[in-house]
């Protein structure tokens, strides 16, 4: 890698309850569950990656100050929309409906603590 080359590959995002986080990035948003370590009494970090993204998130104890719900716009990208939608929608996700704008096509949800997500279909540059 060069010198002035870099690569996001983690964000804390700050939860109240781990296990019911967990299951929820995991059973219902669909993330894969890499690691899952308690360090200490004071420290446990779980390590989430939606499908084929290069970059995680971080869910634990110890890990961040933020307050839980506290983190919004977070944003992933997919190739269909209402695709999507109907999968997050089928394995019970409160999301919104398909809002077009002129930058892309979006669907919003919430996690159990509050924090938003955004899921984009960008529109073909051109």
């Amino acid at each position: 890698m060069s010198e002035n080359t870099m690569r996001l590959e983690l964000i804390p995002v700050p939860v109240s309850d781990i296990d019911r986080a967990k299951a929820f990035y995991t059973e219902q948003a669909g993330f894969d569950a890499d690691h899952d370590h308690t360090v200490s009494d004071d420290i446990r970090f779980v390590q989430l990656t939606p499908p084929g993204s290069a970059c995680s998130i971080s869910i634990g104890k110890g890990l961040t100050p933020m307050a839980p719900g506290s983190l919004q716009g977070l944003q992933v990208v997919v190739d269909d929309v209402a695709v999507a939608r109907e999968g997050l929608a089928s394995r019970g996700v409160a999301v919104s409906e398909i809002q077009d704008f002129p930058w892309g096509s979006f669907v919003f949800f919430n996690d159990p603590d509050g924090n938003g997500w955004a899921v984009q279909q960008a529109n073909p540059r051109g």
